[in-house]
């Protein structure tokens, strides 16, 4: 998950099926398909939250304990990409839908939130209408109206206040021309988009017919927002909460602690038990003490859900008393490697290709965490779990998958640069593994004369001001750049589009696309989302995979796997499919 998209004119006639992403491992518990504890689940062996609920409980009280080795992107509803904030963004937030808190494929289904059901289509789909609960309030007693959601979608359009958001909604409704917002355009009659003919009824209208609407009204930015309360860029600092928990104390860069919401009424929200008392979370803590901590039941979550660091495995694996609380989901998260064309030499086909070549894919998958942690080595960009996937291997690294050293030689010989040349790689500094697969490839590129200069950059504004903003990538030669993504629902459009599409770049930053600039994959993507057949619109994904992949922009490194463990004070642990990691919203304190 990260950042936005500009679809062309061609008519949308269908979105798949969605659901924001990960597909659970095995397991021997026996699946539950409604949140309900399966026998085996609460005996805690390996892999047993993936289909079952770890711990069952309902005692409420207690305090649960989460840390992120980063910052966030931002705690705003409207400005806000990465998997983990979207899991976690429920406790205090309420969508017009959101995905069930429950284990196993459960949770990949949509259920109403703040709305009495999901969307009811008019106008060949074209119209999308939601009517809100009667009864939901803000945190200051102020009722919840359809003004409020409106409003909040409005806000999330400017890209220059919410760098970090995504552009779904700003690209398929139908805005009046030149709308730049809710700041810049405060006097614009918006109705073309969105309508709100009474408090409890919101009408979206599309540009194109769009099927699974309900997707995008689960996102984020359907986050009601009280105009009069919105502090802009600062909003972030003290969301006005609808779900059961508020912010108390926020220190940005420290961290943060939400406490119950006196004004939630359980009575208009099934979805969510509200078990623990609070929530303290701490920020920008080392990623190693992170996993020592929850070891040691001093901790309950790495809230960033991408598994332990390296350090870790080696206290896990072979400890079977040690293993037997853990889980290891795979997902349809792909690890990789941004090579920006826009940064010479790579500009050139041929130096791309080498760097392709010369990198050692095993010691990424190390990096990585290994096959069982990190993840399988990836050929391509698609998860095998997508569809559109197809196995293919454009450019094979050798025969034991640690670098061709000779055909990387001749591609330098060919773009010109028989000596090699320098540039820079960056990653998300507060990333241990991110920084071992930079400096993998500084070793393994090392060999055919690409000195790589490691360049770390905080996580929470990568994107936004770094290795996603065109000029400073070109200006400071970011010619490699780590990266990561994760579906923002499992199929080619949900995983690829975001990523590979050059219109979603934009020169204010933060676009997940750091690299992928070719007409030819937008006219791809046009021509997928006209097709209503499945199979037909499949195999246009995995025409775009190819390319992208024939044009030597993304050098894949590992679809991931994640090695999460069990907090040893927590209840109602369980793997939600829909983020790929513990579901927040389930948990409670012993």
């Amino acid at each position: 998950m990260q950042k936005t998209t500009r679809l062309g004119a061609a008519a949308l006639s269908a979105v798949l099926a969605l659901g924001l992403a990960a597909c659970g491992g095995g397991s021997t518990t026996t699946p539950t398909s409604s949140g309900a504890p399966a026998a085996g689940g609460a005996t805690g062996e390996f892999n047993g939250a993936l289909t079952a609920v770890v711990n069952p409980s309902d005692k409420k009280g207690g305090i649960l304990k989460l840390a992120n080795a980063g910052d966030w992107d931002s705690l705003d509803p409207g400005d806000t990409y990465y998997g983990y904030s979207w899991n976690f963004i429920r406790l205090y937030g309420r969508s017009l839908v959101m995905f069930k808190s429950a284990p196993g494929k459960t949770g990949n289904e949509l259920t109403p939130d703040l709305a009495e059901g999901l969307g009811t289509p008019s106008d060949d789909a074209k119209t999308w209408t939601y009517k809100l609960k009667a009864g939901v309030k803000f945190e200051d007693g102020t009722p919840v109206t359809s003004k409020d959601v409106k409003y909040g979608v409005e806000r999330s359009f400017d890209k220059e206040v919410f760098p970090d958001g995504y552009t779904y909604f700003n690209d398929f409704l139908n805005w009046p021309k030149d709308y730049k917002g809710a700041y810049k355009s405060p006097d614009a009659n918006t109705d073309s988009a969105i309508e709100t003919p009474d408090d409890q009824t919101i009408v979206f209208h599309l540009k194109q017919p769009l099927s699974n609407f309900d997707y995008f009204a689960q996102l984020p930015a359907t986050i009601p927002v009280p105009k009069a309360k919105d502090t802009g860029a600062k909003y972030k600092e003290h969301v006005i909460a609808t779900g059961p928990y508020k912010f108390d104390k926020n220190e940005i860069g420290k961290g943060f602690t939400l406490v119950r919401n006196d004004q939630w009424d359980p009575a208009t929200d099934p979805n969510r038990k509200a078990l623990p008392d609070g929530y303290d979370v701490a920020t920008n803590v080392n990623a190693d003490d992170i996993d020592n901590r929850v070891l040691a039941g001093d901790l309950d979550v790495d809230v960033t859900g991408t598994g332990v660091q390296p350090a870790a495995l080696g206290r896990i694996l072979p400890d079977p008393a040690v293993k037997a609380g853990t889980d290891n989901p795979t997902g349809t998260r792909l690890w990789y490697t941004s090579i920006n064309g826009n940064v010479p030499p790579l500009d050139n086909l041929e130096c791309r290709k080498a760097v392709e070549y010369a990198a050692d894919k095993t010691a990424l998958q190390t990096a990585w965490g290994g096959e069982f942690a990190g993840g399988q080595i990836a050929t391509s960009l698609l998860p095998p779990s997508i569809p559109g996937h197809e196995d293919f291997n454009t450019w094979v690294p050798g025969a034991d998958n640690k670098g061709d050293v000779t055909k990387a030689k001749e591609a330098l010989t060919a773009c010109g640069q028989p000596n090699g040349f320098e540039t820079n790689i960056s990653y998300r500094a507060e990333r241990p593994k991110e920084k071992a697969a930079a400096e993998a490839l500084q070793q393994s590129l090392g060999r055919v004369g690409i000195k790589l200069t490691l360049k770390p950059f905080p996580q929470t504004d990568y994107f936004a001001l770094y290795a996603g903003k065109p000029g400073y990538a070109k200006d400071n030669k970011l010619g490699l750049a780590m990266n990561g993504w994760q579906s923002d629902w499992p199929d080619g459009f949900g995983f690829l589009q975001q990523i590979v599409d050059s219109r979603v770049i934009r020169e204010t930053g933060g676009s997940s696309n750091v690299s992928v600039r070719d007409p030819e994959v937008d006219k791809l993507i046009d021509q997928a989302m006209e097709q209503t057949d499945p199979n037909s619109r499949n195999g246009i994904w995995t025409q775009i995979d190819k390319k992208v992949m024939d044009d030597a922009y993304i050098l894949p490194n590992v679809w991931a796997k994640a090695l999460l463990v069990r907090s040893k004070n927590a209840t109602n642990v369980f793997v939600n499919d829909a983020y790929g990691m513990y579901d927040y919203l389930g948990m409670g304190v012993k």
